[in-house]
């Protein structure tokens, strides 16, 4: 009997799997949050030089405005508003005359602020960029912020993907969940930007463990037929997480306020998490089979199946576990992960690009996420996984590349663009993460997620790094943007299909599906379904021992 007619018997997507991926579900809203949180923490109100304290001819100015000081010290660009970085090495008094031009020459020299820099606080009150003035010469640490940040995500998905195959997947996340609150909480109380960094970096950690177990245990958990819609239902909860974000930001407008209240509920998921079931496809395989028949007949017992519970046993088979096959084996779509993560987050992160309010784009971003996923979810299941990753990373690519022809000045047109392209790159990461963790056995399942999330995260650390190219050539970045998907998703053409197929548990069966059987000779897999009788197992509870298969 396999693995997947056996989770039917016991309940199929019963009472267990819903209360399960409902658990599991809740703390991706905020993981979802902390990935583009940067947005709000970071966001760089408008700005201008601090006029000096007392400027020459003190006695002349008292009886200026604000705005007459202003005007007095601080050059105006060419938007005219006031230069964010320049000011008049002295008072430029002619400014202050009505209907008067002055010529370039008459200008007086202008300098780097003097002494720092004033900030319109209207729709920020504070983030790290006014707290640590990270402007002018500074901008480029915000963008080596976000790197870190990716580059913690990278390692935890290195760490905690092969972590998870040794240890559990239960572990792992419960261990994230902790991490998360910890670090998360840690960093609203950060006294500095070096120490804002390093937390920022263990908080990418955990939110690594957190994605690549729970989209484990949630898939290892549910029957064939069910696996579209609740690998999707996951993705969905990210998006609603995208969704309350600008919310959240808008209610709390200063960075540590806001970088708390998403850090403080792991603290409470970390407390619930006791509850899960660890992988019974997993128990298996690490050589505990007797864990996993509790863990079953607890699924059975909450499922109403407690009479199939009950008469489970198992026999305990040797199981390979050799992932030095892996390699050998075709690789997964690290491609697809890699360009869906760098477009992905090379459009995300340059909201204020668009010149229009950050939040309200932050909203737009993540409500078209919920047709562009309804899409792709109906493009799985009936054109299959493949047809789906292909066609959303091409057009997410063209969308990109299409506002390379638009021109700047036309600033709804090209948030729409930006929309409709981001909105096809949810619906690539919608495909990816299911298509993943499809094409991997149980066995090293963990490791290649954590292999495949390792490429996003690269492409979500070296995304921040193009866009400082645009400084001195502004066209590149949208090129590369652009491209990569586009490439990436014709390569996606060689990738097998998963639609309707069970899980494959060990590395051995993965080959097989890659390795044509010889004419005439049925494949190993293929033998080995037929030795299985199909009346074995719990529909025959006469039969004097209950097999519990591992291959599913």
């Amino acid at each position: 009997m396999t693995f997947t007619s056996l989770l039917e018997q016991l309940g199929g997507l019963g009472l267990f799997q819903w209360l399960h991926i409902l658990a599991l579900v809740a703390p991706i809203l905020l993981t979802a949050s902390h990935n583009l949180l940067q947005n709000f923490s970071a966001a760089v109100p408008p700005h201008h030089c601090r006029l000096p304290p007392a400027p020459l001819g003190a006695g002349q100015t008292g009886n200026l405005s604000s705005e007459g000081l202003l005007r007095l010290w601080v050059p105006l660009d060419g938007g005219h508003q006031p230069e964010r970085c320049r000011q008049f090495s002295r008072p430029h008094w002619q400014s202050l005359e009505p209907n008067t031009t002055s010529p370039n020459g008459s200008l007086p020299a202008t300098e780097p602020c003097r002494d720092g820099w004033t900030y319109d606080r209207s729709e920020f009150e504070a983030t790290i960029v006014t707290e640590w003035d990270l402007v002018c010469d500074s901008w480029k640490l915000t963008q080596m912020a976000q790197s870190i940040y990716m580059a913690g995500v990278l390692v935890g998905a290195m760490a905690f993907g092969s972590l998870a195959d040794r240890f559990g997947r239960k572990a792992l996340l419960s261990w994230s969940y902790l991490q998360l609150g910890a670090a998360g909480t840690a960093t609203a109380f950060s006294p500095n930007f070096s120490t804002y960094c390093a937390l920022r970096f263990l908080v990418g950690m955990a939110v690594s463990g957190i994605i690549l177990n729970c989209m484990s245990l949630v898939l290892e958990w549910s029957p064939t037929r069910t696996r579209t819609m609740t690998g999707t239902l996951v993705s969905y909860s990210a998006t609603l997480g995208q969704i309350l974000l600008p919310g959240l930001a808008y209610a709390l407008p200063n960075w540590r306020w806001l970088q708390l209240t998403l850090s403080m509920p792991f603290f409470a998921f970390f407390g619930y998490s006791w509850w899960f079931a660890e992988s019974a496809r997993w128990l298996v395989l690490a050589g505990r089979p007797e864990q996993a028949i509790q863990v079953l007949k607890r699924v059975a017992r909450i499922n109403g199946r407690r009479a199939e519970g009950d008469g489970l046993s198992i026999e305990v088979k040797e199981l390979g576990r050799d992932s030095s096959h892996l390699l050998s084996s075709p690789s997964p779509p690290s491609s697809q992960r890699f360009a869906t993560s760098f477009a992905y987050y090379g459009v995300a992160m340059d909201l204020q690009g668009f010149g229009l309010r950050v939040h309200m784009l932050q909203l737009l971003f993540g409500m078209v996420d919920i047709p562009a996923k309804l899409l792709s979810t109906l493009a799985m299941s009936r054109a299959g996984r493949r047809v789906a990753q292909v066609t959303a990373l091409v057009l997410a690519g063209l969308g990109i590349l299409a506002n390379l022809l638009v021109p700047t000045e036309l600033a709804a047109l090209r948030t729409t663009l930006a929309v409709l392209g981001k909105g096809c790159l949810a619906a690539s990461f919608n495909c990816v993460y299911l298509y993943t963790g499809e094409l991997y056995p149980t066995a090293i399942r963990q490791t290649g997620l954590g292999g495949g999330s390792t490429m996003a995260r690269v492409g979500g650390i070296v995304a921040p790094l193009v866009k400082l190219t645009g400084e001195q050539m502004p066209l590149v970045p949208p090129i590369i943007y652009g491209s990569i998907p586009v490439l990436s998703g014709l390569v996606a053409l060689g990738l097998p299909e998963t639609r309707n197929r069970p899980l494959k548990d060990t590395v051995e069966e993965v080959e097989n599906r890659w390795r044509p059987a010889a004419p005439g000779r049925a494949s190993q897999a293929d033998e080995a379904k037929k030795s299985q009788s199909p009346t074995s197992s719990l529909a025959h509870p006469h039969h004097p021992t209950h097999l519990l298969s591992p291959w599913g």
